[in-house]
């Protein structure tokens, strides 16, 4: 297909998207599912599994094989403007004491999920077919544990920004904890993909890359952001190219050192000064980010997902296996280390429930393992379930914690006592 054959089908593509999107963010936003969760399903539906399976033909037109990698990096656009948005929301709302907890909280929420992914699979390699061809058990093991490690920080971050978390204690622990979890599960999965190659280049340089990247940005990339704020020399769109060029050249960095954009961009937000005039940058990029291209990032993954796998009982039943360790190793990790930093028990449970979506970092993740050759469709399927669950049961979790809190603070009932009934015959 020529670029002049696939530009429409693009511009037809996005309609199609963005409307779905819309409608299932409507359907879903009457039970309390924040957007980003409905695009990750509008994805699910418009691919193979639903569409695909009840109309293949219309759903092979509407989404050629040629249009995914540019749904892919038009979405990549839209993900490294609200990275960026989330960097400087983040550093908005300073909160004390963040870093011994968020360091504590991302450290069970990587070791303690990791641990029981390999566990699971060397229980049940006899048993359900996960293992793929020429993949050991031990390298798929551990990157099915690393895939449980993984944290879904894009999506944590849009959930918190959506329902007004942002600057909350709990909000900012998860986004500094998820910030963290996901930068070491990376690097994590650069050296399981190097043990898998037996080449140990690609993972000393993601590492590597990562020390200098955040060295070279605290120094060097403040200083720039300082000057293009505070130049009076520059005008508003003058300082929106040299934003747009910043962010677009860090996310470059940081995907060829394979740490993904997401975080260079917002390292980017972190760094940046706060002012009016970052304000007005903000505000102009954040709305076409969120309403056009943000969609279609998430949307996309959905797309390459299919659940006939789960007919089969032994992958059904290690699928659950997976949901079941994700949960615990994830959610109750991280909410047992935020208790043990003394903090209230209110804040951990919120801080478990963010920290669990595993969401579409997870399915990046396992798409690169099934590029390499150690996932086969089976374990792909499986993981997927994993990352739909835990990002679906983010929200209600989050709900059901608050309306507990409500009932515990709520006054005791204050009625009268019930006038005593005398038994029959006796008289006053």
């Amino acid at each position: 297909m020529t670029p002049v054959e696939l530009a429409p089908r693009f511009f037809i593509a996005v309609v199609v998207i963005l409307l779905f999107c819309r409608l299932m963010a409507w359907l879903l936003g009457k039970v309390g599912q924040p957007a980003v969760v409905s695009e990750m399903l509008a994805g699910v539906l418009l691919g193979p599994s639903l569409l695909g399976l009840l109309a293949p033909a219309a759903q092979d037109a509407l989404f050629p094989t040629q249009l995914y990698p540019v749904l892919y990096v038009v979405g990549q656009v839209g993900l490294v403007i609200f990275m960026f948005q989330a960097g400087y929301a983040f550093t908005s709302h300073p909160v004390t004491g963040l870093a011994g907890t968020a360091g504590a909280v991302s450290m069970a929420g990587v070791v303690v999920p990791l641990g029981l992914g390999v566990l699971l699979v060397l229980a049940t390699a006899g048993s359900a077919p996960v293992i793929a061809d020429g993949a050991s058990v031990g390298v798929s093991a551990a990157f099915v544990g690393v895939a449980l490690a993984i944290t879904a920080f894009p999506m944590l971050a849009r959930i918190i920004t959506e329902r007004g978390l942002a600057g909350t204690r709990h909000g900012s622990l998860a986004l500094a904890s998820g910030a963290l979890d996901d930068v070491v599960a990376w690097m994590l999965l650069a050296v399981v993909l190097a043990t898998a190659s037996g080449e140990p280049g690609p993972a000393l340089t993601t590492v590597g890359g990562a020390v200098l990247f955040g060295l070279v940005l605290w120094t060097v990339g403040r200083r720039v952001a300082v000057a293009l704020v505070g130049s009076d020399r520059l005008g508003d769109q003058s300082r929106l190219l040299g934003l747009v060029a910043l962010l677009f050249a860090v996310a470059w960095y940081t995907d060829e050192i394979g740490l993904y954009a997401v975080f260079g961009a917002f390292a980017v937000g972190v760094v940046m000064p706060h002012h009016d005039r970052t304000d007005r940058l903000v505000a102009t990029v954040t709305p076409v980010c969120q309403i056009v291209f943000l969609p279609l990032f998430f949307t996309y993954s959905g797309l390459h997902t299919e659940f006939g796998l789960l007919g089969q009982p032994s992958v059904l039943l290690f699928a659950l296996g997976c949901v079941t360790v994700a949960i615990v190793g994830k959610f109750g990790a991280c909410w047992a280390a935020a208790r043990l930093r003394r903090e209230p028990n209110g804040v951990a449970l919120r801080i478990g429930a963010l920290m669990n979506a595993r969401g579409l970092m997870q399915l990046i993740a396992i798409n690169v393992g099934m590029a390499a050759g150690i996932v086969n469709s089976t374990l792909f399927t499986a993981l997927v379930l994993v990352a739909l669950v835990t990002t679906l049961m983010t929200t209600p979790l989050l709900s059901w914690i608050e309306r507990r809190e409500a009932r515990n603070a709520a006054p005791p009932d204050t009625q009268e006592p019930a006038l005593a009934v005398q038994p029959a015959g006796d008289k006053a």
